[in-house]
């Protein structure tokens, strides 16, 4: 049956359908599209109108990615009655309270058990804790199908590795972990992934094994970032310059390359609380990786409240300063603004009065007071007390002292550079980054 089912897709009889069409969902499906037949599903139909014109609605691909693809986009769950193959890379965010929010996860697994039949492979790639696939999903494709596990239908787990705004480790030149409920699943589930990840797969030995892979390589990410933002912050209690230091020990063959900064996205700020949730669940309190949260979590109040400082430092009321804020994306030249951290800097300011302007060249004015309740100016004034630089898009990495004097009052004030960029380039102004 299985291997048949590898053919079938390979001659266009059988369909893949992708549920969930955003950074990671879209890239994915239109690689498959050239190879064999594909079905792009997303509850969002204004997402699917746009699809259907060649136009990326997260604005990673251009509209040349559309090209040669079989791709039927759809917001219609009828036209995954005729699928086959079923590949979930639905979002998995945290609540309020840094819990786990499986609604996207659950609401696409009830959406894929509702069109499942005999014979049908399920694979997940939303980033999940270990157990995730077998204990939350399976029993909502068996409950909406009636099918049973195993004996009717395979269930994989293979978790992107997506990284949004990088051209070079793409899907298909970076290896992709693969899984399946049993030793004929992952073949044919390795063999499918093998059509587009030139790179090639690693087969993992359980579901489980690949669910926690995926969660502890940006876990080690967070914790990394962690450790140097907490020396930056007792650095900067000793006078110290964070950039120059790690530039000194960086020197040595084995020092691992990490900056400081805002952690923010729906990766490596979201994905440790999945850990740490399913080891609270197992009776085990993380101590490490709950620090390291804390401490990269509380890094936008820290660069809110030492721009304040040195605003006072300056002799001005701090009530009638006003702060420029440049940037307001999770990261440098993307356009997605989901759980970026910097509106905790622009919270931190507010709640001393400050008057603060925000702009960003990639990102939506509309989708930040939806999300954030703040707005973007269309052109920022010349009357600021302080400049954030806080994330290094490409157009103001190649601004000098000049331009950013230009748009403080009498040409002078606080220069906040979060990501260390314009280190030794700024003469005038008062300089500080992490």
């Amino acid at each position: 049956m299985s291997n048949s089912i590898y053919n079938k897709l390979l001659q266009k009889e059988a369909k893949l359908a992708v549920i969930g069409l955003g950074y990671v969902g879209l890239p994915i499906a239109l690689e498959f599209a050239r190879k064999i037949k594909v079905v792009g599903f997303d509850i969002n139909q204004d997402r699917v109108d746009l699809m259907q014109k060649n136009i990326d609605p997260s604005n990673e691909l251009d509209a040349s990615a559309f090209d040669g693809c079989d791709i039927q986009f759809s917001a219609d769950i009828n036209d995954l009655k005729d699928v086959q193959f079923f590949i979930v890379a639905v979002p998995t965010p945290i609540d309020d309270a840094n819990l786990p929010n499986l609604r996207p996860l659950l609401g696409a697994s009830g959406t894929v058990g509702k069109v499942l039949k005999k014979g049908d492979y399920v694979v997940f790639e939303s980033t999940v804790y270990p157990g995730c696939t077998e204990e939350d999903c399976i029993p909502v494709l068996e409950a909406e199908s009636g099918l049973k596990f195993k004996e009717d239908f395979k269930v994989g787990y293979s978790p992107e590795r997506i990284n949004p705004g990088d051209k070079e480790h793409t899907l298909q030149n970076v290896i992709k972990v693969v899984s399946g409920c049993c030793a004929e699943s992952l073949d044919v589930i390795a063999k499918t992934y093998e059509l587009v990840v030139q790179a090639g797969v690693h087969r993992a030995t359980t579901i489980k094994v690949a669910e926690a892979a995926k969660i502890i390589e940006n876990t080690q990410r967070d914790v990394n970032i962690a450790l140097i933002n907490e020396l930056s912050i007792i650095f900067n209690k000793l006078n110290i310059n964070t950039f120059d230091v790690l530039e000194a020990a960086g020197t040595k063959w084995n020092f691992l390359k990490f900056s400081p900064g805002l952690v923010g996205g729906h990766c490596i700020g979201v994905d440790p609380y999945y850990l740490t949730h399913k080891a609270q669940q197992a009776g085990y309190h993380s101590k490490v990786i709950t620090s390291g949260r804390y401490v990269n979590d509380s890094m936008g109040f820290y660069i809110g409240k030492q721009t304040v400082k040195r605003i006072i430092a300056q002799g001005k009321h701090i009530q009638d300063a006003k702060v420029l804020v440049m940037g307001v994306t999770f990261k440098e030249d993307v356009s997605d603004i989901r759980n970026s951290k910097v509106i905790d800097v622009i919270n931190e300011l507010k709640s001393f009065q400050v008057s603060v302007d925000l702009v960003d060249p990639h990102a939506s004015s509309t989708e930040m007071t939806h999300e954030y309740g703040v707005g973007l100016v269309e052109k920022p004034s010349d009357d600021y007390d302080a400049i954030i630089v806080a994330v290094n898009h490409k157009e103001y990495s190649s601004m000098n002292e000049n331009d950013f004097k230009n748009l403080l009052k009498d040409q002078t004030g606080v220069f906040v550079d979060v990501k260390g960029i314009f280190r030794n380039k700024i003469q005038d102004l008062e300089y500080w980054s992490l």
